[in-house]
């Protein structure tokens, strides 16, 4: 069944993305492009995953570029079975203008050329994603001054180009103009190029690649008769996305096609003038609503004050309160963990502290770790030092880039986190001065015999925890060479506990001087 069994408007609802750095994101297409940001939500397949929406005025269909945030991933690959460039438009007499301001602010451009008759000037973002500037007169809703109106289109990666450009038909789509081996299709208002790369790589999800694109539903109706129609075609998805009502579905080349409904719309929890400002979540994660709000990525838009990003030797990322109480936490999160794993405990004990979270650098069968280990059990003790050592030159690097006061700093580690952190103690005396250490062990084969007199160290072991059995010999061993050390072992396993909360909480309170009121 083709499109024109279902009416309304055809052509693209938006562009689903990735990156890997928020801040750049932002920078790009709110900065320099000049679009808007409409919405930021947490992820609805994942809430600890941001998503940002940007678009036109008031987000219209056909306006929307938005990008699923997965900070500090890697390059995605572009290949088979993935939209490849994404084309946006701009009126025809400024393409020598975007030339100049590209060449003013560093943007790695092509062009202009012609592409299927249109002058091109071909971007890159900081992904690495190829963005086009096509020059084409495309009205929009709330046009923005200076920027793109709408999408003018994008190009999709196949190595069955006939049954892509079939497929792409039950969308509204029609067969135009081949310039070699690509097919132009149009719809009501714009294009998908169909460029046909049999012999060429599959696609790999990363950051510069995009996720998927969604195409135009008149309204929930059609949406169900779409789906109907694609029962003989293979497997498919509805989700409510607040914003639209979403069929997800794969083209015969595996490229992954949303069919988005124009309305609600935007405006459905926002007036039109505050789009973009507030964070929403799914309404299924209301119970974990403040944990997710610490775990997010934060960033400013232009005009807005900003805390410049500093290239360290670890992947790390701040969680900064409305109103900071000059506290920071330095969070080390446990095997198979990340950056943000430990911001919703360490906000818990500490509401107007400053949350850093650090990446180990250590990988296991895929999982971060601190350190490696030889076998299941053996720790490699020369990269166990070796990591100690570069913690111990990021966190002096911290403070003096970023202006951390080292009077009110606390290290926080689970795990294998808090095994790093007690390394750390013992071999860089006076670089952790005060931690609190969840589940850790002693890991390093042999006492120091460093003088750890001024180190305050909290050490919270679960009674059922079944994979560490040697934490008294930690706390003996901090305590021989001067460390005073608070141990408690808890009515809890090897996961984290409301008591663990609050021991920590009363530890904080007890051991950070007072904050100093002028």
């Amino acid at each position: 069944m083709s499109a024109s069994a279902f009416a309304g408007v055809t052509g693209l609802h938006h562009v689903t993305g990735i990156t890997s750095n928020v801040q750049a994101n932002v920078d790009f297409y709110v900065g320099f492009l000049g679009l808007r940001l409409v919405k930021r939500t947490g992820g609805y397949a994942d809430a600890e995953q941001l998503h940002l929406i940007y678009g036109d005025g008031t987000g219209s269909p056909g306006s929307l570029l938005t990008f699923l945030v997965w900070e500090a991933a890697g390059r995605g690959r572009t290949g088979i079975g993935q939209v490849s460039e994404v084309a946006l438009a701009v009126s025809p007499h400024t393409l020598g203008d975007w030339l100049t301001k590209a060449l003013a602010a560093h943007v790695p451009f092509e062009g202009p050329l012609r592409e299927f008759g249109e002058p091109v000037l071909r971007l890159k973002d900081p992904d690495g994603l190829i963005v086009k500037l096509v020059g084409t007169d495309m009205p929009t809703a709330m046009p923005l001054p200076g920027a793109p109106t709408r999408l003018r289109g994008i190009t999709v990666l196949t190595d069955k180009a006939v049954e892509t450009a079939t497929f792409m038909a039950r969308f509204g789509y029609r067969l135009a103009q081949q310039d070699g081996l690509t097919q132009r299709m149009l719809s009501d208002t714009d294009v998908v190029d169909v460029r046909e790369v049999s012999g060429f790589v599959p696609s790999v999800p990363g950051a510069g690649v995009p996720d998927h694109v969604a195409f135009r539903a008149p309204d929930a109706d059609a949406v169900r008769s779409m789906r109907l129609s694609l029962r003989a075609h293979g497997p498919t998805e509805v989700h409510d996305r607040t914003y639209f009502l979403s069929l997800y579905v794969r083209d015969p080349a595996g490229i992954l096609v949303e069919y988005a409904t124009d309305g609600p719309g935007m405006t459905v929890d926002e007036a039109q003038e505050e789009l973009g400002q507030t964070l929403f979540l799914p309404p299924q994660e209301a119970d974990r609503a403040e944990d997710l709000k610490a775990m997010l990525p934060q960033f400013s838009l232009p005009g807005e004050e900003r805390f410049p990003a500093r290239n360290l030797a670890f992947i790390h990322r701040f969680n900064r309160p409305e109103h900071p109480d000059g506290t920071t936490l330095v969070l080390l999160h446990g095997s198979g963990g990340h950056e943000a794993d430990l911001m919703p405990f360490a906000r818990r004990i500490a509401p107007q502290a400053t949350l850093l979270g650090v990446r180990g650098r250590a990988t296991e069968d895929g999982s971060n770790r601190w350190f490696r280990r030889i076998g299941a059990t053996r720790i490699d003790q020369a990269d166990l030092r070796g990591e100690a050592e570069a913690f111990a030159a990021f966190v002096e690097a911290a403070i003096s880039d970023y202006g951390l006061n080292a009077d009110r700093l606390v290290f926080l580690g689970y795990s294998n986190g808090a095994s790093l952190l007690a390394a750390v103690i013992q071999l860089h005396p006076g670089i952790v001065r005060r931690a609190i250490l969840l589940r850790g062990i002693r890991a390093t084969d042999s006492p120091t015999t460093a003088d750890l007199s001024g180190t305050h160290v909290l050490l919270l072991h679960g009674r059922d925890d079944p994979f560490v059995h040697a934490a008294p010999t930690l706390a003996a061993d901090l305590r021989a060479r001067g460390a005073e050390v608070d141990a408690h072992t808890l009515s809890a396993g090897h996961a984290l506990s409301g008591a663990d909360v609050t021991e920590a909480s009363r530890w904080l309170g007890q051991n950070l001087p007072p904050i100093a009121t002028g």
